[in-house]
């Protein structure tokens, strides 16, 4: 005990040592400024106009303060401050951040760029002010940048001049998207889009060379006041430019070359670079040159390439040709150019070349890591195959092997405990083909989209001591874009069947709850799903985004419409629970379930700076079983809790409602039919690719009818909403460039199963270790 009680007393001291460190060093913020110099405390910027955005002003200012963690700690300033002053490398200056120092002549230049922000906005008459405020005793300063917008210049007429007829009827045909109205705001940004959507236009409709040179503005500001004559200028030719007949010509596609590189091909290389391709393939107007290490056939090109011999040049297509062969996740970069068929002659026909370099064929990996579920731990592992080129048609196949066991206890009948290990085996194959294959390839205009037909089976066994179980699925769909935002799968089978046997008696007959019970019976899934996603983030760029998911889904109705038409008999069986006569439906001697589900899922990003960012999430859904079920399919299920819930709380271990099981009957598997959930999570960067975070999440599940018998299960309108778990907590993110680790600690804050009077549980007793939860797992949790 006092061995325990030292062992404490350390770890204390330690971290007092720490944080006193930390104390010290922020304390001194001024410990690399000189003695004439200031250090930046705060940077402000206040704008007398809602209008004007604020975030995009103070970008472009040249004085800034030191980044800030937690909206108020400058963390990266407090490690630089902590590095020695007789090395002018020291690690910790390399990870920090140098104290961000007064500067007048920054601070003058940051009020022009002001005045030259708002000149672009419309704002020729803003005044721009600093007020300068200095702390001669602690060496800071506080810098404020006041700005009075004044009135905003609007446009009064617009003129426009085109080069040729041919470019005016291009663009009076669909003027509504392109013509500016008077009254507008004269908007240096928002005519700079403008330019950039008239030139695509032009590039939509064959004109190959067009670009911005082509597009001018000339702006008269002295005839009004406030108030702006602008003259648009379309098609002139710039002196350095190709001459303007080619300029202002329409181009049509004339051949398609199609190149398939060695995989090791340089990104600069070209067809002419003398490759020993083993064979050419010639159809129509295309060209294939296949290499000896891949071959693809000349129909999978068929199929991506959205341009066409004989049509106009379109940038548009050239692009969704060019998404489209990444999507078939075969090349390790694709190339599109243009050249002129005949440059020598007056022509308009061009000829198309499309380089492409082929990922590896064939791969393999793998990956371990512990499990920790309500304190048993274990160790899974996972093997992976991947075949990119399967039969030769850019079809990609799967294989994953999983294997898993843990050391779990469980109380006995006599009031002991008795330990034993779970296991479980998997194997699930997936088939993409770039094609359509079965009913969707009679909807003539689905083509379009590029869809892909996927065929997944797998087969699960799972090992207790309390029963045996196995899960057997297959699936067919199909998985297309509509735009690069836009994703839409549908499974128009998705089939599971799920057999228990071995049981022990005892834990069986010791189960009194129905849902929990239903999880122990055999049952087949015969379902069809839908999901459109929508997803804006882009893995290139930091920038804000937004996540929305809607899946609805059936299942059961066609084989109980089937079984009604041909009046097949019904099963009759008491439940050994309520009592009651149930009478069913079986398919192969196995019930089927009956029920329609929906849920909706939405995430949003917001990037406050470099080092900060704010992630929210929202999740709803139901599902109705009806028909041949009384309850939803254990698989179907919903749960809260686990590393991506609520994370206070173990995976399955929360709800439904305020329902909590007794302890010696307590299973640790708690679904039903309603979930509701919201995260908030607070993301900030530490130390090289070690990310901090701070979450808040809240929800619960419930049961949608009567025909769940635990206590407090039911979702009422009147109650719901003060059964919501809350949960809050730290964590930390490891950035190990191929996936991210993460560790995460839960602290409850209110427990909807707890008695009345406690459920808030700061202020109302003291905090214990069931109240915390500590999880790890792989990639962020939304």
């Amino acid at each position: 005990m006092g061995n325990t009680n030292y062992k404490k007393s350390i770890v204390r001291f330690k971290w007092i040592a720490v944080l006193s460190a930390m104390l010290l060093a922020s304390c001194s913020q001024t410990r690399f400024v000189s003695e004439q110099e200031y250090l930046l405390q705060k940077v402000e910027l206040e704008i007398d106009n809602q209008n004007v955005s604020k975030e995009e002003a103070k970008a472009v200012l040249r004085q800034k303060e030191n980044y800030k963690i937690l909206g108020f700690i400058k963390f990266y300033l407090l490690l630089y401050n902590m590095s020695s002053k007789k090395k002018t490398d020291d690690w910790l200056k390399r990870i920090g951040e140098a104290p961000q120092i007064y500067d007048k002549v920054l601070a003058d230049r940051s009020v022009e760029q002001l005045e030259q922000y708002m000149d672009q906005r419309g704002y020729y008459q803003a005044k721009i002010d600093q007020e300068i405020v200095f702390n001669e005793k602690k060496q800071k300063a506080v810098l404020k940048f006041l700005v009075e917008s004044g009135d905003q210049y609007k446009i009064k007429r617009v003129d426009y001049h085109f080069e040729t007829p041919e470019l005016q009827a291009i663009f009076f045909n669909d003027s509504t998207k392109f013509r500016m109205r008077p009254g507008t705001a004269f908007d240096i940004y928002e005519l700079e889009k403008q330019q950039q959507r008239i030139v695509n236009l032009y590039q939509n409709n064959g004109y190959y060379y067009f670009s911005k040179n082509q597009v001018r503005y000339l702006a008269d500001t002295t005839l009004y006041e406030k108030q702006v004559n602008l003259d648009l200028f379309i098609g002139e030719a710039q002196a350095s430019q190709i001459d303007s007949f080619r300029l202002l010509k329409p181009y049509y596609i004339n051949k398609f070359y199609y190149s398939v590189m060695p995989g090791n091909t340089p990104v600069t290389a070209n067809r002419q670079n003398s490759f020993n391709f083993s064979d050419t393939i010639s159809w129509g107007n295309s060209v294939l040159y296949n290499n000896r290490q891949v071959s693809y056939p000349p129909g999978l090109f068929n199929r991506t390439n959205q341009m066409k011999s004989g049509d106009l040049y379109k940038v548009n297509e050239v692009e969704s040709t060019f998404n489209a062969l990444n999507r078939l996740r075969q090349f390790r970069f694709v190339d599109i150019q243009f050249n002129e068929t005949y440059p020598e002659q007056d022509s308009n026909l061009l000829d198309c070349n499309i380089r492409l370099a082929p990922l590896n064929k064939q791969s393999t990996s793998f990956d371990i890591e512990g499990t920790n579920t309500s304190g048993n731990l274990g160790v899974a592992g996972n093997i992976y195959y991947q075949h990119r080129n399967m039969f030769k048609g850019a079809e990609v196949f799967q294989l994953r092997l999983k294997g898993a066991t843990e050391r779990m206890h469980r109380t006995t009948t006599d009031g002991g405990t008795e330990a034993f290990n779970t296991r479980e085996f998997g194997v699930e194959g997936n088939l993409m083909i770039p094609k359509l294959l079965g009913p969707g390839k009679y909807i003539r205009s689905f083509g379009k989209y590029l869809p892909k037909t996927v065929f997944t089976a797998g087969f699960n066994y799972q090992r207790r001591p309390e029963y045996t179980r196995n899960i057997t699925n297959f699936k067919v769909g199909y998985d297309w874009k509509t735009s690069q935002d836009f994703q839409h799968i549908w499974n128009f089978l998705d089939v599971n069947v799920v057999r228990l046997y071995e049981f022990d008696s005892t834990f069986i007959n010791s189960i009194q709850d129905l849902y929990i019970k239903s999880s122990f019976t055999d049952h087949l899934i015969f379902a069809m799903n839908y999901s459109i996603i929508f997803n804006n983030q882009r893995l290139t760029s930091s920038k804000n985004y937004t996540y929305a998911r809607l899946n609805v889904e059936s299942s059961g109705n066609l084989l109980y419409s089937l079984s009604e038409i041909f009046n097949r008999d019904k099963l009759v069986e008491q439940d050994t629970i309520t009592n009651e006569t149930l009478e069913y439906y079986r398919f192969f001697n196995i019930r089927f379930a009956q029920y329609v589900k929906a849920d909706i899922e939405f995430r949003r990003a917001i990037q406050i700076d470099r080092y900060n960012s704010v992630v929210g999430r929202a999740f709803a859904g139901v599902g109705l079983p009806y028909g041949n079920s009384r309850v939803l399919p254990y698989e179907k299920q919903y749960f809260a809790g686990g590393a991506n819930g609520i994370r206070a709380w173990q995976v399955r271990s929360l709800g439904p409602g305020t329902y909590k099981p007794e302890e010696e009957n307590a299973y640790p598997n708690q679904s039903s039919d309603i979930k509701l959930e919201a995260n908030l999570e607070y993301r900030f960067r530490l130390l090289g690719s070690l990310e901090g975070a701070l979450f808040l999440d809240a929800g619960n599940i419930w049961a949608i009818n009567n025909n769940d018998n635990r206590e407090g299960a039911q979702f009422k309108l009147n109650k719901f909403y003060k059964q919501f778990a809350v949960g809050t907590g730290t964590g930390f993110r490891f950035d190990l460039s191929y996936f991210i680790l993460r560790t995460d600690v839960g602290m409850k804050l209110h427990d909807p199963a707890a008695a009345k009077g406690e459920r808030w549980i700061i202020g109302n007793r003291g905090l214990t270790g069931d109240d915390f939860t500590f999880s790890f797992a792989i990639g962020y949790p939304f």
